[in-house]
């Protein structure tokens, strides 16, 4: 039996932001990562010295994120950073990640700019897609252009995974299993 795919995404999912410290969501954890890319775009932006970035993490994520019957894949622009600097905080094995040929691109047809790779990446596999960033019109093209199941599930940026959505995925990946 060939599990499905669980494509994540890190900012909002497993990394809430609201902008103030004091606003962090219950349960999680303040972490101040290095993260190479976030300071190169810092340092494009003008920022001559740019600190660590601040990242919340729930310790509990991890152990529920690798419970699913799932086969877990970055879907995140921390790219292979997330195996170096989100997996060990929260328990998880290097996990392979997508290798956008580019990120933040406008869509001709108004899509997510991650839609057409994630459904290429799938390579006709059953999949579960988790953002804070999708739209019904990428829930409908993913439907109209993959031969599998695909389930979009859109996560609040303010809160994070919630118990909820674990339940979901795993209702989906018991009705959705091959």
């Amino acid at each position: 039996m060939t599990r499905p795919l669980l494509m994540l995404d890190v900012d909002g999912p497993l990394a809430p932001y609201v902008g103030r410290p004091h606003r962090r969501p219950e349960g999680y954890l303040t972490h101040r990562l290095p993260v190479r890319s976030w300071q190169e775009r810092q340092r494009a932006a003008g920022i001559r010295r740019p600190g660590p970035l601040r990242v919340w993490l729930h310790p509990g994520h991890g152990p529920a994120l690798r419970a699913l019957p799932y086969e877990l894949v970055w879907a995140t622009t921390w790219k292979e950073e997330a195996n170096q600097h989100l997996a060990p905080l929260l328990g998880l094995p290097e996990l392979p990640y997508v290798d956008w040929p580019s990120m933040h691109h406008g869509d001709p047809d108004g899509l997510h700019w991650k839609t057409r790779q994630l459904v290429a990446w799938a390579a006709g596999r059953p999949f579960a897609w988790v953002d804070d960033e999708i739209e019904p019109q990428d829930t409908a093209w993913i439907a109209a252009h993959h031969p599998a199941p695909a389930l979009t599930l859109t996560v609040d940026h303010r809160c994070g995974l919630r118990p909820a959505d674990f339940a979901a995925l795993t209702d989906w990946a018991k009705e959705n299993a091959s």
